[in-house]
């Protein structure tokens, strides 16, 4: 891997630097040509970032600001109180060339608001989406589109969404024609409302894109699509309903090892061995694998991590910011776009 330096908003989450500095140090340790600038309180910071082995710390620049963006805060709000924040001064990073992508779990509003206003759009971007990996029961993965950027889109967005997200299942994972889907509440033509019915006759009418219609929340990971397309309402609820479901099962499991007269880690051994297909499938869904969902329309790779992320989530966050720079993401979108509109 060639150098990288990516900015991260050590504040952004739930638990700000008792996550965000260990799992940089998990990407750390993986990768020796990366580098972090850090952006946030240093009284607070200092005790993980001591924690931190020497070969490291060369290669962590701090930047002290006390001043953060409450996840709560409205989004103008959000926007007038973010000068000096570590939320801001980390996408400023990246919009001076300083950093070559942005990671942060802090408020969602807020980041998306300040990463349009401070880094380029790519041309002929009418709005930014957020899109993510989620995964399949087969370990295959599907790119999904918006989930939460946007709570409502026209038909015209919904296309613009699909425009990019094909190309950004190309890249990503290594696709050619990737099966586009929109998400409805049923495979029929009449389903859905008049926004969606009219932007499925649309896509099909695309001779550039493998659409191949509706699909239900209940195949979501079911890898029955390759882009999952829909608004920003729809698909946050979406996401979050898969997450949950997918958390609540491996705590089911986890649990059914505890409260036993039997030692935990043998049983927990016996489970595993009983179970071990479907104990790897579920392994394979853990959403922690999967955190981090990018803003998909900017000239610089930008990802929004879960507010609540573990460490290793956090870590994952990082590493998906990382794959998108060095397959870069923005400059492939940029050109297959101006590709298509050429032809159009």
């Amino acid at each position: 891997m060639n150098r990288l330096t990516l900015a991260l908003d050590v504040m952004g989450g739930d638990f700000g630097p008792r996550v965000t500095i260990p799992a940089l140090s998990l990407a750390l340790a993986q990768n020796p040509m990366l580098s972090f600038i850090l952006f946030g309180d240093q009284r607070q910071a200092s005790p993980f970032l001591n924690a931190l082995p020497n070969d490291q710390l060369k290669r962590v620049q701090f930047v002290h600001t006390p001043h953060t963006i409450d996840a709560n805060l409205p989004f103008m709000q959000a926007l007038r109180k973010s000068k000096g924040s570590s939320m801001r001064l980390a996408l400023e990073a990246v919009a001076n060339g300083e950093a070559q992508g942005c990671i942060s779990g802090g408020n969602t509003a807020a980041l998306m608001g300040l990463a349009k206003i401070l880094i380029e759009p790519l041309p002929n971007i009418e709005r930014l989406a957020l899109a993510t990996l989620i995964p399949s029961m087969n370990g295959k993965s599907s790119v999904m589109l918006d989930l939460g950027a946007n709570v409502e889109a026209d038909s015209d967005l919904l296309i613009q969404f699909a425009e990019m997200g094909n190309i950004f299942a190309e890249v990503m994972l290594d696709l050619v024609y990737p099966r586009l889907a929109l998400l409805n509440i049923g495979v029929e033509n009449s389903k859905g409302t008049q926004t969606i019915r009219n932007t499925d006759k649309r896509l099909q009418l695309r001779n550039d894109l493998n659409y191949i219609g509706f699909l239900e929340s209940d195949k979501l990971m079911n890898n029955m699509a390759d882009v999952i397309v829909c608004d920003g309402f729809t698909g946050n609820i979406a996401l979050k309903a898969v997450e949950g479901s997918a958390k609540n099962i491996l705590s089911l499991l986890k649990r059914s090892s505890e409260g036993s007269f039997i030692c935990q880690s043998t049983k927990r051994y016996l489970l595993r061995a009983i179970f071990y297909r479907s104990y790897r499938k579920l392994q394979q869904i853990n959403p922690d694998r999967h955190n981090g969902a990018t803003l998909l329309g900017l000239s610089s790779v930008v990802v929004k991590s879960h507010g609540g992320a573990s460490t290793n989530a956090y870590f994952y966050a990082i590493d998906h910011a990382i794959g998108q720079i060095q397959r870069q993401i923005p400059d492939k979108i940029s050109q297959g776009l101006n590709k298509l509109h050429q032809n159009l």
